[in-house]
This record gives structure tokens, C-alpha cells and sequence, in this order.
């Protein structure tokens, strides 16, 4: 029973790195196609190029994450929770996008882990040791936190770039944002396979132990070439449902606001997996980010109606999947 979890566990990782792909390149290249930075082709292969690059190269980060977030229990039980929280975010995760909702993937696994674990102690199995501190750590903090951070710091870095090119040339000014945001943008997907090859390959790394599997310094590197694989397939099929609800709905940037708005999301991104260790989420911190360089405007072009339906799902994203991962795994407890 616990090899034919692990391999269904296997076969659901790859979808959802896919999905991953298709749902985060909106959140990489939307604005450079918006403001017309890059084509629509050219933004999606730079995102995937880039996407494989981070993640191929997250084998460390996915390491640390492993050793810090909490104890998984051996067996079929243990595999049974990541069966059910992978389930769960796959389900919100899909929901999300077919509605044009950027959410976040990490708050839906962590959000499923901590459902299925709460199902486990209703029949009096002993909880994850860590995991309270992880939900505090890497799910409250950072769902109230980054966003607000990444929206702050791109309305405030509006102010000086625009007093330095107060006498430029419009036009002068949104060919040279317009060429800078293809950096931007490439810095955005290789911080984005960073945070999400490292989060599905440290819930593999869990699976294998779980399942008894040991060396997994060596498996580390197969993991993230997968993931990487499946990742970049995903960013290469494009995700325009959630990319034209941040380009177009939510808020009209030019191309100098655009490069705000990226440049900020990339160097977060960055910080969180190669300083701090810290997986944050890179829809959250690229939609905050845009609403704040969005926002730092003479009119208003902010859709506020939006923007609350928005956040609104990023709080109902790890309580909506940690209840589908409980009934879940209420469900395969017969088969344990």
C-alpha cells in the first residue's frame, strides 16, 4: 500500500507542478505583455527557460526545507497526508485558475498537510511534531506580511524613479523600462522555479521518507530535474486566464511601473530562497506588487472590488484545502 501511494503521490506532483507552470507564468510575464516589453511567445519561453533554471538549481533549498518544517510519520499514514493535501491544493488550484484568481500554491499544500494531520488526530492519531510552528512561519506571516511588504515597497520606489526622469521624454523613458523588463521578468521566473521546485520537491523528499527510502542527498538531484521538467512544460501551455486578470482587471501599469512592480517581486523572491530559506508565494507578492506600483498614480486604476475578492481567496486558500485534505484523508483511512 505504500509503494502504490508514493507513486500516485509521484503522479499528482508532476500535475501539479504543471499546473504550477500554466498558473504562475501569468503572474511572471503578464505585465512585460501588457506594456508590450515582450511578445506573448518570446515572455513565455523566457519564463520557462528560466523556470527550469531555478528549479534545477532549488536542490538545496528544497534540503533545508525538508529538515525544517515538521516530522513526518513513517508508513502509509504519513503518505496518505501528502496524497490528500496534494489532492487539495490540485483542487483549489484548478478552481483558481479557471477563475482567473492568482493563489497561492505553497498556503494550499501547507494548508491541506495541516487538514489532514487535524483528521489523523480526530481519530486519535498524535499530531505532526513542528507543524504548528511551520503554519505560524511559513503560512500566517507570510499571507499577512510579503504582500504588504511588496505592495509598499513598489508604491514608495515609484516616487525617486520618477523625480530622476522627471525631464525624459515619455517615449525615451518607456523604451528603456520596456528593455529593462525582460530582465525583470526572467529574474521573476527564476525566483518563481526557485520557491516552487523547492516546495514540491521537499514534499517528494517527505514522501520518500515516509515510504523508507533513504540517500536522499542523491535523489534530490533527480527530483528537481522532474519537477523542473514538469514545471516548465506547464509555463510553456500559458496561463492567460490569471494573466489577464492581472494586466487588464486589477490595474493598468506603464512600463516604468511595470519594471517597479517586477524588480520588486524578483529581488523578494530571491531573498526568501537563497537568504533566508523562506518559501513565499510568487503570486501574492507580484499581485501586491503591481497593485502597488499601480496605485502610485495621479487616477485611480486600481478595480478595489477586485482587489478585495482577491484577497479574500488568498485567506480562504489554506483553510478552504486544509478541509478537503481532512475529508480526504478521513476517506483513505479505511485503506491504511
Amino acid at each position: 500500500m505504500s509503494i502504490a501511494f508514493l507513486v500516485l503521490i509521484c503522479l499528482l506532483a508532476a500535475g501539479f507542478s504543471a499546473l504550477n507552470g500554466l498558473r504562475d507564468v501569468a503572474s511572471t510575464v503578464a505585465v512585460a505583455v501588457r506594456t508590450r516589453a515582450l511578445t506573448p511567445t518570446i515572455a513565455v519561453v523566457l519564463a520557462a527557460f528560466f523556470n527550469l533554471l531555478g528549479a534545477t538549481l532549488s536542490a538545496g533549498f528544497a534540503l533545508t526545507l525538508h529538515e525544517q518544517l515538521f516530522v513526518l510519520r513513517p508508513g502509509a499514514e504519513g503518505l496518505s497526508m501528502i496524497l490528500a493535501a496534494l489532492i487539495a491544493a490540485l483542487i483549489w488550484g484548478i478552481q483558481q485558475w479557471w477563475i482567473g484568481y492568482p493563489s497561492s500554491s505553497t498556503h494550499a499544500l501547507l494548508g491541506g498537510i495541516a487538514g489532514a494531520a487535524g483528521a489523523a488526530m480526530i481519530k486519535g492519531a498524535p499530531g505532526l511534531a513542528g507543524l504548528d510552528s511551520t503554519l505560524i512561519a511559513l503560512v500566517v506571516l507570510p499571507l499577512l506580511i510579503s504582500p504588504v511588504i511588496a505592495f509598499a515597497v513598489s508604491y514608495l520606489l515609484v516616487f525617486p524613479i520618477a523625480w530622476f526622469y522627471r525631464y525624459a521624454q515619455p517615449s525615451n523613458i518607456n523604451r528603456r523600462f520596456r528593455r529593462a523588463q525582460a530582465v525583470a521578468a526572467g529574474s521573476v521566473a527564476f525566483g518563481h522555479g526557485l520557491q516552487d521546485g523547492s516546495r514540491i520537491v521537499a514534499l517528494l523528499l517527505f514522501a520518500l521518507t515516509a515510504a523508507g527510502f533513504g540517500d536522499l542527498d542523491q535523489l534530490v538531484w533527480w527530483l528537481t530535474a522532474g519537477v523542473g521538467v514538469f514545471l516548465t512544460l506547464g509555463t510553456l501551455a500559458g496561463g492567460w486566464r490569471i494573466g489577464y486578470t492581472l494586466s487588464d482587471r486589477l490595474v493598468k501599469v506603464d512600463p516604468m511601473r511595470g519594471f517597479v512592480a517586477q524588480t520588486v517581486s524578483a529581488v523578494m523572491l530571491l531573498i526568501g530562497s537563497i537568504g533566508l530559506h523562506l518559501p513565499l508565494a510568487t503570486t501574492q507578492l507580484t499581485t501586491a506588487s503591481i497593485i502597488g506600483a499601480g496605485m502610485n498614480q495621479r487616477f485611480s486604476v486600481a478595480n478595489a472590488r477586485l482587489v478585495g475578492k482577491i484577497g479574500f481567496a488568498w485567506f480562504a486558500t489554506p483553510v478552504v484545502c486544509a478541509a478537503i485534505a481532512g475529508v480526504l484523508y478521513l476517506a483513505l483511512s479505511p485503506l491504511l
